[in-house]
Order: structure tokens, then C-alpha cells, then sequence
């Protein structure tokens, strides 16, 4: 094969592992452009052309989550990973880890990590990399390498996600909801929920949000069953779609744009966290972006402007 073409090959797995390490799609499609660059230009022919990419790749969401740390330190209110549509990586020997990696739990539990054991237990626990892989391409050695995975399980450990081991189950729940809040369903989206469920929104600033986040079945139902209507009555829809590997919705304005997207958590029948993204940013990838201010004007006001 030529390098354009083993390249495109190895494009959805060097994709997934900056997504995971970075999670953000824009900085990991950036990743990946620039691993191309990188490999472009190189005299060499390297001995395996997987590990060569997928080093490079490692290295440079390295470096870029090391300067994004700083950033997300100053972020205006909850940071949330950017909505992730579809992985476009699949194995399916690691069909389970591929998705509880992705999920935007999984992906709040990484940022605890320092950038090392972060890429190293993404390479090493996600995609089965050994050891001499993963040192690699972290610049460590196979000891320390161990060390960090060894740090970053017990991290992960301390509150690994779980969720509804039934999918179908899972999915059945997910379309009570969003029946229930396409008609404003108080009582029915209540009884879907947690007891202790939280809402948790990301606006950045630049949209938007929650001040706090919302907790307790009673205050979510009663402020999804009071918003979505008044939101409908502007023409405001919304689709469901797998967000992160879990059940999802997109929302759009009344000419197709994306307004927001909703991701649930779902354990033992009930929908456990709801987190919603409306951070412009972050949404550009999923279609044009909405105007969210003016949204919300128009349901403060009551009526279209």
C-alpha cells in the first residue's frame, strides 16, 4: 500500500485513541492531520507503521492536553468533553471497553489523570497496547509505564461508570424519556429518574447554562417538563442519536441547527445523569450551530421574535 493508503487505514484508530485522551473531537481530528504531516515528511521507512502512528499521534495530544489543562482550570462554569457521534474505531474483541471509554462519564474520570498515565492507560487498558508500545510512546520506560497504568486503574477504579448492561433495556428507558419530554411529562419523566439524579450543563460562557448543576428527580423532571414546551412552541425539535456510546438527543432550532446535545447515564432502570452540551465550540462538528442567545430570548419572551 502507499502511505496515503495505510495511513487512511490506521485514521479511525488514531482518531478514537485522541479522543480519548484529549476529549475534544476538533483537537484530536487536529492530532491526526498533524500525524499525517509528520509521516508525510519522514525519510525513513518506519518497521511498523502502526506503532509509528500511533506513537506520533500519542505524543501530540500529549503535548496538547498538557497546554488544554490550563485552559479547562479557567473554564466558566462545568466542563463537559465534546459530544462524540459515532467512534469511528471498532473492534469487536473490545467492543465493551471501546464503548465505556467513550462514554462521557469515562472521559470526566480520565481528566483526573495527569497527561502520562492518561495516555498510557487509554494504549494500554482501551486498546490492548503492551507494554514496549506504550512506552514508546510515552518517552518512559516499560517499569514506569506500569506504574502509570497501575496509578490510572486504581483512579478509574474509584468511580469506573456503570451502566445498563442491557442495551435494549437501556434504549426502551431512553424512549420513555424523550417521550416524556416531548409532551412535558412531569410526572412521567419523574418517575424515570434517580432519586438522586443530576443535570449538569456546559455553555462555556458562550451560551446559555445552568448556574449549578440541577440535582434530585423532583427539581430535573419539573425543569425538563417546563423548558422543552416552551422551547417547542419556537419550533425547537430534537433527535435522538447514541452521544458517546450512550443514549442521546440532538437538539435544532427551528431552521436545522444545532442548538444542544443531551447525553443520559442509565443504571438499575433509571436515568442516573443527564449532561448537556450548548458550549458553540463544541458543537460544530455535529452541523451549523444554532444561535443559542436568541433562543433563549424567545422563551423568555414567551412568543417568536
Amino acid at each position: 500500500m502507499s502511505r496515503t493508503e495505510e495511513f487512511q487505514e490506521l485514521r479511525p484508530l488514531l482518531f478514537s485513541i485522541a479522543y480519548r485522551i484529549l476529549g475534544s473531537v476538533g483537537e484530536a481530528e487536529d492530532a491526526v492531520q498533524e500525524t499525517w504531516l509528520r509521516y508525510e515528511a519522514t525519510a525513513t521507512e518506519p518497521r511498523s507503521v502502526k506503532a509509528y502512528l500511533s506513537t506520533t499521534v500519542t505524543r501530540i495530544a500529549i503535548d496538547v492536553l498538557r497546554s488544554a489543562r490550563v485552559r479547562r482550570e479557567e473554564y466558566v462554569g462545568a466542563w463537559l468533553p465534546e459530544p462524540l457521534l459515532d467512534d469511528p474505531y471498532a473492534d469487536p474483541e473490545r467492543a465493551a471497553e471501546l464503548a465505556e471509554s467513550v462514554s462521557m462519564a469515562a472521559l470526566l474520570l480520565l481528566e483526573r489523570l495527569s497527561p502520562l498515565e492518561r495516555a498510557a492507560f487509554v494504549l494500554r487498558e482501551v486498546f490492548d497496547f503492551g507494554f514496549p508500545e506504550v512506552a514508546a510512546a510515552v518517552g518512559r520506560s516499560e517499569a514506569a509505564c506500569r506504574q502509570l497504568v497501575s496509578r490510572a486503574r486504581r483512579h478509574m477504579a474509584a468511580g469506573r461508570p456503570r451502566f445498563e448492561a442491557d442495551r435494549e433495556e437501556r434504549e426502551k428507558l431512553a424512549s420513555r424519556f424523550f417521550e416524556a419530554l416531548r409532551e412535558g411529562d412531569v410526572d412521567g419523566l419523574r418517575g424515570l429518574l434517580a432519586a438522586d439524579v443530576s443535570m449538569v450543563g456546559d455553555g462555556g460562557g458562550k451560551a446559555p447554562q445552568l448556574a449549578r448543576a440541577v440535582t434530585g428527580a423532583q427539581n430535573v423532571a419539573r425543569l425538563l417538563g417546563s423548558v422543552f414546551p416552551r422551547m417547542a412552541r419556537i419550533e425547537v425539535t430534537f433527535e435522538p442519536h447514541e452521544l458517546n456510546g450512550q443514549p442521546g438527543a440532538i437538539f435544532y432550532d427551528r431552521e436545522g441547527k444545532v442548538l444542544h446535545t443531551l447525553a443520559l447515564d442509565i443504571l438499575d432502570g433509571r436515568v442516573q445523569t443527564i449532561r448537556t452540551v450548548i458550549n458553540p465550540e463544541k458543537l460544530g462538528h455535529v452541523g451549523p450551530v444554532a444561535d443559542a442567545w436568541a433562543i433563549h430570548r424567545e422563551v423568555q419572551a414567551g412568543r417568536p421574535s
